[in-house]
């Protein structure tokens, strides 16, 4: 199996694209900087997970905005920090100031050269188009669980992408499916048939910070450190 085999690579957005930790705590910083104990960041983002995951199973119909906003009311509660609900509500707009990884940009456009780009995300339209502007790339197309009716690792979004791709005649063997989260993503991936690769962001950290422990560890085709990696793999087998 070859990189060059391969007609589209469909990517997860946040955690892969999108330094959704970095976003993350940044945005959480009024309810942190209040908690009467100290946190670490991997506390504060693996608290986070277990809500977000918890709160998208519980109520799939919700716009992941909204979904932000219970997760910061639950970890207040967690925390035993009182929030208003307006201060939830900003924390569920915060998806704008996430910030792209420094490699995002460049490699896309890179790789929009040889391949299809699709974008699989467990956010909203809006929330995905004010993160689009920071990757200047046009994706091929974008499947969001707001256009799904659920959450990723549910099987329904990569039915629904698979779906919609056979459409383009894209067919599941021609797709490599591009993201950081093992849970979220190559667990369920791989269920649905797919190839795979792990932008390992996290390869110099412990745990799984912003995503659930996927309990196995589901098998991985490809695996780079970063979207430069990726970049760099795909030069070198075409030189």
């Amino acid at each position: 199996m070859k990189l060059t085999d391969f007609k589209a690579l469909t990517f997860d957005c946040y955690g892969t694209l999108i330094d959704w930790e970095s976003g993350m705590v940044a945005a959480l910083e009024p309810l942190t900087s209040r908690v009467p104990r100290e946190l670490t960041r991997d506390q504060i983002l693996e608290a986070h997970a277990r809500h977000e995951s918890g709160q998208q199973a519980q109520t799939p119909w919700k716009l992941y905005p909204e979904i932000l906003s219970l997760v910061y009311k639950r970890l207040s509660e967690e925390w035993e920090t009182p929030s208003s609900w307006e201060e939830c509500q900003i924390y569920g707009q915060s998806v704008k100031y996430w910030p792209a990884f420094d490699d995002s940009a460049e490699s896309l456009q890179y790789l929009k050269k040889h391949f299809k780009l699709v974008i699989l995300s467990n956010v909203d339209n809006q929330s995905f188009a004010d993160s689009n502007a920071k990757l200047h790339v046009e994706f091929d197309a974008i499947f969001t669980a707001q256009d799904i009716g659920s959450y990723k690792p549910q099987d329904a979004n990569f039915e629904y992408m698979l779906r919609h791709l056979k459409n383009n005649g894209i067919e599941a063997a021609d797709i490599l499916h591009t993201a950081e989260s093992l849970f979220h993503d190559h667990v369920p991936g791989k269920r649905n048939g797919l190839a795979n690769c792990w932008i390992y962001r996290r390869h110099n950290q412990d745990g799984f910070g912003a995503t659930m422990n996927p309990g196995e560890m589901p098998p991985v085709d490809f695996k780079f450190n970063s979207m430069a990696d990726l970049v760099a793999a795909h030069k070198a087998l075409l030189a």
